[in-house]
């Protein structure tokens, strides 16, 4: 290729940013416009630090500001993570006329919108592939490969730390606390999980899916999110005698209300550990590994499977997004280029996150009471009087005068719901309310 090489600068030297430094230095089988790229500076906090990767020592600077301004790189890497500096970083890359790699999902989750609108005023792109899924390409089929479709619901498995303990509660009858610390030993949850284990990740990532296949920016704020830190073994033994397993699911689908005056389009979004029937295609999704479905009109049903994290996969989409952007540069003959719509993906509509309440799904509960006659007609004749339509209701270990009843309803207004369970909860027999969960 005759072109000007494409200059990189690159925010961070962590697993992913040396991952991303591999990839540019080894140019060799790949796609030739890797070879065109050079990596001309790298943001470092610490010089004298030790790497798995030789970096010359004349392009690494602890001052990020001169990435930013040096006019010799077109393109900026954000791998820092956190949200600041990152995002000022960010946004005064944007205004330097630079285009923006990032795979940072909190900033994006709870900034896209205004970065978005930077990226337009200042004609560049800011691509973010990197931000869900590791090496999954998820982003840019939401984009334009699935463009012509009405996307109905995105939901998934989309955090692997998650994903991994639960696999081993399930398959080895572990508790949660035991099977985080060997996940910890083995790197793949941090010393502090709570990102992780409460959902959070998750929730950012899910508001950033959302934006992209509904067509308008999401409050990350209002998404309900629960983690998995409270989940019980015993709820995963009784899941797995019911036919289920158990996932931490991130879920986005049209809400059942239609738009407001404002014509904003609703969305019913959640995190939470949900019951996945066996022969479901996420059901089989173990260990480290993501899976999103995307369902729509006229396709159908779609999934997209493979690595969530890691320095490999990551740093593969961080390539990819920046191979987007340097082959739309060596297509112009100076540096003013019209942008691709699909690919700078400006949103089209206003859309909300519906109230927790009027979420529709199916729900699992699990509650202890006395080992008493009549007491399962009781709860069953609550959630007739509230139209509730229950699929099973099943007693298991009843022993020193306690039951476990476990409920599973059908696809059920959340509202009603809570209405249910407060009346139960008032039932002299039942002593608690002892799990609820969603189920498919």
């Amino acid at each position: 290729m005759n072109m000007k090489k494409v200059g990189i600068g690159l925010l961070g030297l962590g697993t992913v940013g040396q991952g991303v430094a591999n990839i540019i230095s080894q140019p060799k089988d790949r796609h030739p416009l890797v070879g065109e790229l050079e990596l001309l500076s790298v943001a470092v906090r610490n010089l004298k630090k030790k790497r798995d990767i030789s970096i010359p020592d004349s392009i690494l600077t602890t001052n990020p500001t001169e990435i930013i301004n040096n006019p010799n790189i077109q393109i900026v890497v954000e791998v820092m993570g956190g949200i600041e500096p990152a995002k000022s970083l960010i946004i005064q890359a944007i205004r330097a006329g630079k285009s923006v790699v990032t795979a940072n999902k909190a900033v994006i989750a709870r900034h896209g919108e205004e970065i978005s609108n930077e990226a337009k005023a200042a004609g560049v792109y800011v691509l973010i592939e990197a931000a869900v899924g590791g090496g999954i390409p998820i982003i840019e089929p939401l984009k334009q490969s699935l463009g012509g479709n009405q996307i109905t619901k995105v939901s998934g498995i989309i955090n692997g730390t998650t994903n991994y303990i639960l696999s081993r509660m399930d398959k080895e009858g572990v508790n949660y606390a035991e099977v985080l610390k060997d996940a910890q030993v083995l790197g793949y949850a941090e010393s502090d999980p709570a990102a992780d284990v409460e959902g959070s990740d998750a929730a950012d990532k899910i508001a950033i899916l959302s934006g992209l296949a509904f067509g308008g920016a999401i409050n990350r704020a209002h998404i309900p999110t629960t983690g998995i830190n409270l989940l019980e073994a015993i709820d995963v033994n009784y899941a797995r005698k019911l036919g289920y397993g158990i996932k931490l699911l991130a879920i986005s689908e049209k809400g059942a209300t239609q738009p407001s005056k404002e014509d904003s389009q609703p969305l019913s979004i959640w995190v939470e550990p949900t019951l996945v029937p066996e022969d479901n295609p996420l059901a089989g999704v173990n260990g480290v590994n993501n899976a999103i479905l995307v369902e729509g009109n006229p396709i159908g049903q779609v999934m997209f499977l493979g690595p969530g994290a890691g320095s490999g996969p990551t740093a593969s989409a961080v390539v990819a997004d920046i191979l987007n952007i340097a082959g739309i540069q060596s297509m112009s003959e100076d540096k003013i280029f019209n942008l691709d719509p699909l690919l700078s993906a400006k949103g089209w509509r206003s859309c909300h996150v519906a109230e927790k309440e009027q979420i529709t799904k199916k729900n699992y509960i699990r509650l202890i009471a006395e080992d008493s006659p009549g007491v399962i007609g009781e709860i069953g004749t609550i959630f007739g009087k509230k139209k509730i339509s229950i699929e099973s209701i099943v007693q298991f270990d009843a022993k020193d005068k306690k039951a476990e009843i476990v409920v599973i309803t059908h696809k059920i207004n959340q509202g009603q719901l809570e209405e249910a369970l407060l009346d139960i909860k008032n039932l002299p027999q039942v002593k608690r309310i002892a799990a609820k969960m969603g189920c498919l």
